[in-house]
């Protein structure tokens, strides 16, 4: 038997309830990107019930609406942790939920405690320029000649817990930036920030690229994952994109660390095309939509890009076997209409492929590790202790 999770980062399917403290009263990523982006679109989420999902909200997708007879079960997911990043949505996905919320930062500069600065500057023995929130393509034309010039390290955060390193590669060798944001990542242990990035770019200015060199550090966490869980019963785990990096290889057997949508699909294709010799859970994230276009605000970017992922979709849907079961959901969302360039706090739609079985009104699920109890349940270990099972 196998379980795939697949999070289309940032694919979110309206706002929380909760979300005036957030700021992000009326967001609604997939809904204002199917009003953005005229026509028909997204077959396979489409048959699988997405406008389904989102009927349930009371809200219609144009180009992408509810179906008679949809393939998959469908529903919606409220996040019960605080927040609105990838962290904190993930870890929820895998049965992990917050009391409270990481640390964010204040958006102008200078955004970082002075104390960590003065740490970090001693620790890393470099000046560093920034100091604020920023997108990071902007910050990297705003600064990355001064930084080619001096040297200094670009430091960044956004509306999430995040403390950012940007430098060039040819002024900071990659081994070096990765050295770098480790030292960041203990000193910012004790201000509970959620992740440490390093963000390497090469080129000129006024012609700056980031490159895939991109690493993850995330806090610590304790208690189990459904990861640990279920290798502990003897069933393998496989993180593919930046699932390794988000739980710090714990639990997982294999972890492949592509980058980019392309890679990630690439990989998940080619994981399910043999057959598991053993129970196995998959669990991969697609970053691009969140990454590339909701952070840049870029609807129709988006909406190309969920394209190539349906596509995708439908291949793997041929690929399943009877017994295997496919969970398509999100993490946060990242509306690309919305104000500023953060993530937003929305639902997450939930839909679960199987052949052959019975298809779900799954409603609204009032936590994400329902993921969790769900992919324990189906691969016939004992019992995950979060979460309430929709199978």
């Amino acid at each position: 038997m196998r379980a795939i999770i697949i999070v289309i980062d940032s694919f979110g399917i309206g706002a929380l309830p909760d979300a005036e403290k957030y700021g992000d009263t009326d967001s609604n990523t997939v809904l204002h990107i199917c009003e953005s982006v005229k026509g028909e679109k997204w077959s396979v989420l489409k048959k699988m019930g997405l406008g389904n999902a989102t009927l349930i909200l009371g809200n219609d997708l144009p180009g992408c609406g509810a179906v008679k007879y949809p393939i998959a079960s469908f529903g919606v997911m409220n996040e019960k942790s605080p927040g609105k990043d990838t962290t904190t949505g993930h870890w929820e996905l895998a049965g992990l939920e917050l009391d409270a919320a990481f640390t964010t930062f204040p958006p102008e500069y200078p955004s970082l405690p002075q104390k960590l600065l003065d740490n970090f500057t001693r620790e890393t023995n470099r000046g560093v320029i920034g100091n604020k929130a920023a997108s990071g393509t902007a910050i990297i034309e705003e600064l990355g000649k001064e930084h080619m010039e001096t040297g200094k390290l670009i430091l960044y955060t956004s509306g999430d817990s995040v403390f950012q390193v940007a430098t060039h590669e040819d002024i900071v060798p990659l081994k070096e930036l990765y050295i770098i944001c480790e030292k960041a990542r203990n000193l910012c242990d004790q201000y509970q920030v959620g992740r440490v990035i390093a963000r390497p770019f090469i080129g000129k200015p006024g012609n700056f690229t980031r490159t895939k060199g991109r690493h993850d550090y995330s806090i610590n966490y304790a208690g189990e994952t459904i990861f640990d869980h279920l290798q502990k019963n003897g069933v393998n785990t496989v993180g593919v994109g930046k699932i390794g990096d988000i739980f710090l290889e714990r639990g997982i057997n294999d972890s492949y660390h592509d980058k980019g949508n392309e890679a990630c699909m690439k990989r998940t294709k080619e994981l399910l095309r043999i057959p598991a010799e053993k129970d196995e859970f998959i669990f991969a994230n697609y970053v691009d939509t969140d990454m590339l276009y909701g952070h840049r605000r870029d609807p129709r970017g988006y909406s190309d890009e969920v394209e190539r992922i349906d596509d995708h979709l439908g291949k793997l849907i041929e690929l399943l076997r009877d017994d295997e079961l496919l969970i398509i959901t999100a993490d946060h969302g990242c509306d690309p209409t919305f104000k500023g360039n953060d993530h937003t706090r929305e639902y997450v739609p939930l839909l679960c492929y199987q052949k052959g079985s019975e298809i779900v009104n799954l409603g609204i699920r009032n936590q994400f590790s329902d993921v969790a109890a769900s992919v324990a349940k189906f691969l016939k270990v004992p019992a995950y202790p979060r979460g309430i099972s929709f199978l």
